[in-house]
């Protein structure tokens, strides 16, 4: 059995340690902020917190997260203030939205371990997160934004 926390809360899970933790949050948790893309860890749309740091969770597993802490969008910032997500509603991010919560975890993660990063540090931790509708410029800028505290 694995025993873990989803934003703060205790979870257990006794079934298929092969299941993903994508299905675990949006089937089991009722958790759906948190997308499914690909299935296969390319597009960052399914991108939550283990432990700290941004994983895909449709090839993590539930056999590998026991007494982790996940931190999904849901609990990123319960009330929508973190700085990632304010930068993103401040600058209009977002145009179809499906990604934007890949990219916003995937951003607080970066900015967690670089507070002040460059143009090539942004690029290359963003690089597994697709945006198909091309809103890249404005992801660049929310996170430079989000890096100032404004």
């Amino acid at each position: 059995m694995a025993a873990f926390t989803i934003n703060g809360s205790p979870h257990a899970f006794d079934g298929d340690p092969e299941m993903p933790l994508l299905w675990y949050l949006r089937d089991v948790a009722g958790m759906t902020g948190t997308k499914f893309g690909c299935g296969q860890a390319l597009c960052g749309a399914c991108t939550v917190h283990l432990g700290g740091t941004a994983v895909r969770s449709c090839q993590t597993f539930m056999g590998d997260i026991d007494g982790q802490a996940v931190v999904t969008i849901e609990g990123l910032s319960p009330d929508g203030m973190h700085p990632v997500q304010k930068a993103w509603r401040d600058l209009n991010v977002a145009q179809c939205g499906y990604c934007q919560v890949g990219q916003i975890m995937q951003a607080a993660s970066l900015l967690r371990d670089t507070p002040n990063p460059t143009d090539a540090e942004i690029d290359s931790a963003m690089s597994g997160n697709i945006c198909r509708c091309g809103t890249y410029p404005r992801i660049r800028a929310a996170i430079k934004l989000a890096a100032t505290g404004a």
